[in-house]
């Protein structure tokens, strides 16, 4: 009988590298505030999140550190709960298949995987790019964060970089009537946070956490 979630485990290492790939791609290539439409309603639009969901800071630089270390001990939480959750369950699914666990199982991967994500932008980003933002340096003219060479030098120290956010979805970009109130002819933009797949792993984990608890009440 196996003792690991082998899918889950998959889509986790899959969704991280998709992730980070798509991260480090974006801060490589692109200028800070740069974007590039796909689709009318999808477009890659290279931003960063200082602190908080959306944006949000709170703090300064020691209220930036306790999130980064509460977001640190909130992975090593969420993967003690999946674990424990597929210990309770591995009898009944581990020799159903590669991919066979529970849902909750399966919830709890999408949020460990996006808390992870992005944890490791804060981690990792301040010391291994420099202070454009835009260039991951090479071995031989790096300087990591706190080097005395100001060219590739890193803008942060661990645990204080910024998390980088991408994907966006104006599905509606039209203007309020003018006869309106308080918002007649300004611009009206749906949906506006931009965000990145870390994030839409966080929403997915979520909302199928949502969905086994309403499948679990009693009829």
């Amino acid at each position: 009988m196996n003792s690991v979630p082998r899918g889950p485990l998959a889509l986790v290492g899959l969704l991280l590298l998709a992730d980070q790939a798509l991260k480090i791609y974006i801060k490589t290539t692109f200028a800070f505030g740069e974007s590039v439409e796909l689709l009318p309603w999808f477009h890659l639009h290279f931003t960063e999140n200082p602190g908080m969901a959306f944006g949000m800071e709170w703090g300064g630089t020691t209220g930036k550190l306790i999130l980064s270390l509460f977001r640190v001990l909130a992975i090593g939480f969420i993967g003690w709960w999946g674990w424990n959750v597929w210990s309770r369950s591995r009898a009944d699914f581990a020799e159903r298949g590669f991919w066979s666990a529970p849902l909750l199982v399966y919830s709890i991967a999408l949020i460990f995987t996006g808390a992870l994500g992005n944890v490791l932008d804060s981690a990792l980003y301040g010391v291994l790019f420099d202070r454009g933002m835009t260039y991951l340096p090479m071995f031989e003219s790096w300087v990591p964060y706190g080097g005395v060479a100001e060219w590739g030098r890193g803008y942060a120290a661990p645990l204080m970089g910024n998390v980088v956010d991408m994907l966006y979805f104006p599905l509606v970009d039209t203007q309020w009537p003018d006869s309106f109130p308080f918002w007649g002819g300004e611009r009206l933009v749906f949906f506006r946070p931009i965000f990145n797949l870390a994030d839409a792993a966080i929403s997915t984990g979520v909302g199928l956490y949502v969905l086994t608890q309403w499948k679990q009440q009693p009829e």
